[in-house]
This record gives structure tokens, sequence and C-alpha cells, in this order.
């Protein structure tokens, strides 16, 4: 019983290292370079098959969830995407108008301010959710994923444009406008 078992455990420690030997030396030779966008680049070759990155990329899926990307000109500020948002990431500040203040390119009424629209992507978990809910889908999920920094404050990304003087009078235009509202009910 014994000599059986090490005979089968000497077998298999054979069959194990002539695996390994015979990769060892098929991988002694360079593969072919091929472009990756060549239709028969994933095609089985003998050899190192590493992506050489950064010199080669992986075609990226057209599906695929990376870098958030908001367009600030068509946010009507719902807060909808940080209220959807599992890890809380997003941080949005708005400032109301008296009246419309503009329009979206899908011809939303805006009448909110973005005095702050941060989104921290050391905490996202790049889901989506916050792109599906967006009323007029101005924050969308780009093919950019190779965004590296050793500062965690780098991957705080601001898209407000609102400077504080400029936040600091819309916060003023809305107490007077509130102010005015409150005096002509008591009349």
């Amino acid at each position: 019983m014994l000599l059986k078992t090490t005979i089968q455990g000497l077998a298999t420690a054979v069959k194990g290292l002539t695996l390994t030997v015979r990769h060892l030396f098929s991988a002694r030779k360079s593969r072919e370079q091929l472009d990756i966008k060549q239709a028969d680049y994933f095609d089985k070759q003998d050899g190192v098959t590493t992506v050489q990155f950064p010199n080669e990329k992986m075609p990226i899926p057209e599906v695929a969830r990376y870098q958030l990307d908001v367009e600030i000109d068509d946010c009507i500020v719902c807060d909808l995407c940080a209220k959807a948002c599992p890890v809380d990431c997003i941080t949005i500040e708005a400032i109301k108008s008296p009246e419309a203040i503009g329009k979206t390119s899908d011809g939303s009424v805006k009448r909110l301010y973005a005095a702050e629209f941060d989104i921290d992507m050391a905490k996202c978990m790049y889901c989506g959710l916050c792109t599906v809910v967006c009323p007029t889908e101005c924050i969308t999920m780009t093919d950019q994923y190779d965004r590296v920094t050793t500062n965690l404050a780098d991957l705080t990304y601001t898209f407000a444009d609102m400077s504080e003087a400029e936040i600091k009078q819309r916060k003023e235009e809305w107490t007077r406008f509130q102010a005015e509202k409150e005096a002509a009910k008591k009349k």
C-alpha cells in the first residue's frame, strides 16, 4: 500500500514537472508582434503572450464602466445621482434661483445653480447607478481608466464652475427673493 501511493505520488510529480518544463522552454521564444486591433490578435500563439502595456492596450468594450464625467451645462442639479450612489462619493450643493436660468441640451429647464458638484473617484465603485437615474444624461462613464496618482485628494474631481463670489451672490439673491415673497404675503 505504501509503495503504491509512493509510486502514484512520483508519477503525479513527474507529470506536473513535465508540463512545467515544456512551458518553460516554449516561453523562451517571443511571439510575433501583432497590432492589438488585428482580427487574429487573440489567436493562440506559442511563446510569451503578455500585452506590453502601455505600448499595447487592450480594446475597451463599449459597455465598460470606467471614469465618470459630468457635462455641468446639462445638469439640473436634481441630486438624484448623489442619492442613488451606494458609497456616497458624489457631493452636490444646489442654490435655488428666483427664475429659470436656462435650458439643457434636451430642453429641460434649469432652476438650480450647481455651487458644488464633486465626485470622489477613490470611493467610486463604478456601478453606474448615477448614470442610470440622471434625467438629463449629463453624468456618463468615459473610456478613461488609467488615471493614477499618489495623492488621494487628486481623485476628487470638481465639475461645478462657480467662484466663491458668484456662490455668495446667488445665495444673497435667493435670500432677498424669499424676503420679498414673505413681505408680499404679509400685505
